[in-house]
């Protein structure tokens, strides 16, 4: 749900094409799980505090068990020291993490 809210935002036309990515796609539930492992990767320093919802993204796919996280957050999720902060807290309290890459890295050859 935080994904389709964040993708519908700004600009109509751009938000219609991210909206038709997207429309396809399973929605992973927001549970209390994923507010715990978001506040823990808070308090541990893994995610700043004013970017609870990035938190709260890493953390669903976390719970969920992804295999890979895709953001074009270079600033505090995608960057290699933010990488190793958030692999440390998940591991750290009992997750194995996604692999947090942008989608050009995934695409990569």
């Amino acid at each position: 749900a935080i994904v389709i809210e964040e993708a519908s935002a700004g600009d109509k036309d751009a938000a219609a094409r991210r909206l038709s990515v997207v429309d396809h796609l399973p929605l992973l539930e927001l549970s209390d799980d994923a507010v715990s492992v978001a506040e823990q990767l808070i308090e541990h320093g893994a995610i700043p505090e004013q970017y609870g919802e990035d938190a709260l993204h890493v953390a669903v796919a976390v719970v969920h068990g992804m295999d890979y996280l895709l953001t074009w957050n270079l600033s505090h999720i995608a960057k290699a020291e933010a990488r190793n902060r958030i692999e440390r807290t998940c591991r750290s309290i009992g997750y194995e993490p996604p692999i947090i890459c942008t989608p050009e890295e995934l695409l990569e050859r």
